[in-house]
């Protein structure tokens, strides 16, 4: 049997468009930007790492990271971020959304700086470093996906609420951009300011001095989009699901919402007391498997396996290019100029399908809704990556590889106008508003996990079958062409787990999690 909707939260649903939402997508959505900004710059400055860090006096190709250092580098802010997912999650359905979130910010705008620093100018100590504060920011990244997630979905109104959650998601996508775009400057500044000739040319001199503020600057720059909101970020009041819902304070969800809305809202105790009379089953409990176990099963698996895909794709990219020849032998150029040519290819596709893909999922996801999309960009990432996988060889030809850039273009717009937005929409709807963030967190972190499998596995994997062609101190692998079918079979599977995932369009928070329903009598666990 349903209950009756509380007079602020039915407001909620319904009021019209107004500016706190446009406010609020700004200051959460910031979070986001830092996060892709963070996460993603690293694989721009991988191979300056490994020229400034582990060139070989007299070698023919310039240096590169071990695979054990390179795989650290790259995967242990994932690691931080799963961490932080967990802790954060559940931090802020016990504390509240308000008061944690301001913490996730501090650490991050700490942590990027910090990760520009290092104890000396040994590669060890640079890299132990590097991976110490790298783990941190991530932990602090973490915790902005469950807190923006549902602090925006509580915001909303029930007709526009996944296009703003979307939206907030959707800033990821400018955060790559913008570290395209700043990595661009800065490298193209100091190659002007410092011009250097290339590793075959004159090895020593191809990696000049100056070189090492390149990455530092890129890594730091990272603590200005985070700092410049935190005032805003604090200033936000406790959203008023929380505060009637979870603290059970009717008055102070009234006067805030009321505030934030502009209208008179009656105070409904009593009402807020019957609406958490025996509906208070944990996340351990018969009644959650019952209500919502399948649910959850639902967003870990799709979300793992997206980005398993997702994130081993980006990392390679700049593998792909060179094979394709949009960036050319290490040897052929010098450090600066490789970071510029890498962050070009980088800005491009970012700019041609990463952003119009998140973009298209904010335009239609509350039209054909979040089911929809999801199924369609799991069948479309599929389809082009075993368009891109099999003829591989075809695709790298010369003639060819403008059509292989379009393809594995629309495996990145797909994975977008798809999995990637509604894997971090749909947790933060169907869930009660006690276990929201934790369940949110806990989504998340299965995505996290996914990740770690895509940058610690797939840097081994792609590695070539010819032991000659591998990157230094590497093993052989399977190959790219492999990597990819491999990639292909783990999209399709997402399309299947996509079948345990409901949809919450045109929903309120409290129908879609089914909240405003009576508890069945089963006696309840933890």
């Amino acid at each position: 049997m349903a209950r009756e909707q509380l007079q602020v939260l039915n407001a909620l649903d319904v009021a019209k468009t107004q500016l706190y939402h446009f406010t609020a997508i700004v200051v959460a959505g910031m979070g986001f930007f830092t996060d892709a900004y963070d996460l993603f710059s690293i694989s721009l400055i991988a191979k300056l790492l490994g020229r400034i860090y582990y060139t070989v006096p007299g070698a023919l190709k310039p240096g590169t990271l071990p695979p054990t250092v390179s795989s650290s580098v790259t995967g242990v802010a994932l690691v931080g971020t799963l961490s932080g997912q967990l802790f954060f999650g559940w931090l802020g359905d016990k504390m509240g959304r308000k008061k944690v979130y301001g913490m996730t910010l501090l650490i991050m705008i700490v942590c990027s700086i910090a990760s520009g620093l290092s104890f000396g100018n040994s590669p060890k100590g640079v890299m132990t470093t590097l991976c110490f504060f790298r783990f941190w920011l991530g932990f602090g990244i973490g915790g902005d996906y469950p807190l923006s997630a549902t602090i925006m979905a509580e915001y909303a109104n029930k007709k526009t609420r996944g296009a703003f959650v979307a939206a907030v998601f959707a800033m990821q996508g400018f955060g790559i951009l913008f570290g395209g775009i700043i990595s661009l400057i800065v490298s193209a500044a100091f190659d002007h300011a410092y011009k250097s000739p290339t590793y075959e040319q004159d090895a020593a001199a191809s990696t000049p001095p100056q070189a090492d503020y390149v990455w530092r600057i890129i890594l730091m720059f990272g603590a200005l989009p985070a700092a410049l909101t935190f005032y805003w970020r604090m200033k936000m009041p406790e959203t008023a699901r929380y505060t009637a819902l979870v603290a059970k304070n009717a008055k102070q969800a009234a006067q805030d919402m009321g505030r934030v809305l502009n209208v008179e809202l009656e105070v409904e105790e009593e009402k807020v007391e019957r609406q958490q009379k025996g509906n208070n089953f944990g996340l351990l409990s018969k009644e959650f498997v019952k209500r919502h176990g399948l649910h959850l099963f639902g967003t870990t698996s799709t979300w793992f396996l997206l980005d398993i895909a997702f994130y081993s794709q980006n990392l390679f990219q700049k593998d792909v290019f060179s094979a394709i020849g949009w960036i050319p032998p290490a040897k052929t150029m010098n450090a600066i100029g490789e970071v510029y040519k890498i962050s070009k290819a980088q800005t491009l596709l970012a700019l041609c399908s990463t952003v119009p893909g998140y973009w298209f999922t904010v335009f239609f996801i509350d039209i054909i809704g979040r089911f929809a999309i999801q199924m369609m960009g799991f069948f479309f990432m599929t389809v082009f990556m075993f368009a891109v996988a099999i003829p591989y060889d075809h695709w790298t030809k010369k003639d060819n590889r403008i059509g292989f850039v379009v393809m594995y273009g629309l495996t990145f717009f797909f994975a977008n106008f798809g999995p990637n937005a509604t894997t971090f929409v749909v947790p933060a709807e169907i869930f009660p508003a006690r276990l929201r963030s934790t369940c949110h967190g806990i989504s998340a972190a299965a995505g996290k996990a996914g990740a770690i499998v895509g940058a610690y596995g797939f840097l081994y994997a792609a590695q070539s079958k010819d032991k000659t062609k591998t990157d230094h101190g590497f093993p052989p692998g399977i190959g790219v062409k492999n990597a990819l079918i491999v990639l292909g079979v783990i999209n399709f599977l997402g399309m299947l787990c996509t079948l345990a995932v409901p949809e919450a369009k045109g929903k309120s928070l409290e129908e879609a999690s089914q909240e405003n329903i009576e508890e069945s009598n089963e006696p309840q666990g933890a």
